[in-house]
């Protein structure tokens, strides 16, 4: 019989006010005894991503007890990039993830519970969830929960991502209110996460690719079928995976993370991804540089998939076509097949069941849709850790930019100036301070991304940026992510209107063309108070975001939150 962690001692405290609490929950020393499974569920009906996941965490509850389980659901913070955006200048959606992270950890350490199903969700729900288990190293299960049924509008297809950039073209003039108010009415036709390739969907591949969910269940519809079928097959294995005590830092492997990213390549997946499958990686203490793995992998990954935004497939066409399951038996040779998964056998061992690539919407790895990467790695003098590109399937733009900056800090400011006429073509659009630390919690610039593609100025203005971009949409020449960040130290502080960047994707490389004694100067003036930008008399943040721009790690290590000393990576 599997000695749990859950059972104590008859006759100590610990046994006898657990035992208190649960027969007056109505429980039986027979359920008392069982593998107890925490149902993490992120729910609220606050956005539609989380809608329907009460009825989820309640199917598989029944399927913990079918399967000799006693399970428990417990809640986390449910975090919106499109509803918790609006306060704290953005800075509660990153900073959420680690918050989802530390509620599980607090409810299922605190309980010294035996294994976890996880109920990923929207965009920060899948890294927080994975980021818990690496960290307690408990036997988990990830549950893709499903993307929403997308609408119509005017006989067009109408989603999500639609709406997001339509906003930006009625800031600058170009679509009627009426227009934008129609789509915003059509584009949701049920619960779920954003439909397309953007964060949640990526998340939920990834966790695929790492070994971590059940095989050949994502992408997957919010309410269908095979959604309901992943959910209890998840939570029957979970209660397994205590049996036979195989944990998560077993499966997160440099393989499994070599794994993951050659998915997230192969798909052109949210640019998201890195950051998040890295701070996975530091909370399993794999030693893994998932910057490093997607420089080093960027060239070697074909391109097999072009799902919406990224090219003409529809996420429904993808999943039919069989979804992560069926890219991950294309990528053949270019994946680590001896890694193992949560089932107990190999990834090669799972994927002889999986569909061969279809030859249309994913493409065999002989004839992919191309061999350029789309997640594009940069560094140089204005990014010395990285920044980040996402460029589309079937980009034709030239590959370098050359123009002076225009700064703002921060993208209302920057909003206002491309409605005023401001920025101009050749110029460089510089948005900074939105970092982890400087929003803190880093805030959100694509706002201003999907104005310039409203304005025309998409190609013909570049930005550079220390804040996200979204998962769903990027246009034009957009570095994001630049680190170090603006209020780190980083050289983006120091960049004054005028000056010339260049931004070269064939070099990879973001530049700024600033003598280095000019540079100096700047620096010493900004760390005597003599320069400061226009957020420096703002108040400290209080509370959560106070103790996470505390805390919080550079993005190069995944901005978890650690209170180590700067570069120590113990």
């Amino acid at each position: 019989m599997t000695r749990l962690r859950s059972n104590y001692r008859p006759g100590t405290s610990p046994w006898a006010v657990r035992r208190a609490q649960w027969r007056a929950l109505g429980l039986s020393d027979e359920d008392m005894a069982k593998p107890k499974i925490a149902i993490v569920n992120s729910s609220s009906s606050l956005a539609t991503c989380y809608s329907h996941l009460d009825a989820v965490a309640a199917a598989a509850k029944e399927a913990v007890a079918e399967a000799g389980g006693l399970g428990f659901e417990i809640r986390t913070v449910a975090p919106s990039d499109f509803i918790h955006s609006a306060g704290g200048r953005g800075g509660y959606i990153l900073s959420a993830r680690d918050l989802i992270s530390h509620d599980i950890e607090a409810a299922v350490e605190g309980a010294q519970l035996d294994g976890m199903v996880c109920l990923a969700s929207c965009d920060k729900t899948a890294p927080g969830q994975l980021m818990a288990a690496a960290r307690i190293d408990l036997p988990t299960v990830m549950v893709g929960c499903g993307y929403q049924a997308s609408g119509t509008y005017r006989g067009r297809h109408c989603d999500i991502e639609d709406v997001f950039l339509a906003a930006g073209h009625h800031a600058q003039g170009r679509l009627s209110l009426e227009e934008l108010t129609g789509m915003s009415e059509n584009a949701v036709a049920g619960p779920g996460v954003c439909a397309g390739m953007g964060t949640a969907n990526s998340m939920h591949m990834a966790c695929e690719a790492l070994g971590v969910a059940m095989p050949g269940t994502t992408p997957v519809l919010a309410g269908s079928g095979k959604m309901w079928d992943g959910v209890r097959a998840a939570a029957r294995r979970a209660v397994a995976l205590v049996h036979e005590d195989l944990r998560p830092r077993r499966l997160l492997t440099r393989q499994a993370f070599e794994n993951a990213v050659t998915l997230m390549l192969s798909v052109s997946a949210s640019v998201n991804s890195v950051k998040h499958l890295q701070a996975v990686a530091e909370e399993a203490e794999s030693g893994v540089d998932v910057y490093g793995l997607y420089e080093q992998l960027a060239d070697r990954v074909p391109l097999l998939a072009a799902v919406r935004p990224n090219g003409p497939d529809s996420i429904e066409e993808f999943e039919a076509a069989g979804g992560a399951a069926a890219v991950l038996r294309g990528l053949g040779d270019l994946l680590h097949t001896g890694a193992v998964t949560v089932t107990g056998r190999t990834l090669g061992e799972d994927l002889a069941d999986a569909p061969p690539p279809d030859g249309r919407v994913i493409r065999p790895a002989d004839r992919p849709h191309g061999r350029r990467p789309t997640i594009v790695l940069v560094r140089g003098s204005l990014a010395p850790a990285t920044g980040i590109v996402k460029l589309a399937v079937d980009e034709r733009r030239e590959t370098s930019f050359t123009g002076p900056a225009r700064v703002y800090e921060d993208p209302q400011t920057a909003l206002d100036a491309l409605r005023d006429g401001a920025v101009q073509p050749g110029d460089v659009l510089v948005l900074r301070g939105l970092g982890p630390k400087g929003t803190p919690g880093m805030g959100m610039a694509s706002r201003p991304v999907f104005a310039l593609d409203g304005a025309g100025l998409t190609g013909r203005v570049a930005v550079v940026t220390d804040g996200q971009l979204s998962g769903l949409v990027n246009k034009g020449v957009v570095v994001g992510e630049v680190s170090p960040e603006a209020a780190d130290g980083g050289p983006l502080a120091l960049v004054r209107d005028g000056d010339t960047i260049t931004v070269d994707l064939t070099a990879r490389r973001a530049d700024l063309h600033v003598l280095d004694g000019e540079l100096a100067e700047r620096r010493r003036l900004l760390e005597a108070g003599a320069e400061r930008d226009a957020r420096s008399a703002e108040p400290e943040p209080r509370g959560w975001l106070s103790v996470y721009r505390r805390t919080v790690r550079p993005l190069q290590e995944g901005a978890v939150l650690s209170p180590r000393a700067q570069g120590d990576r113990r």
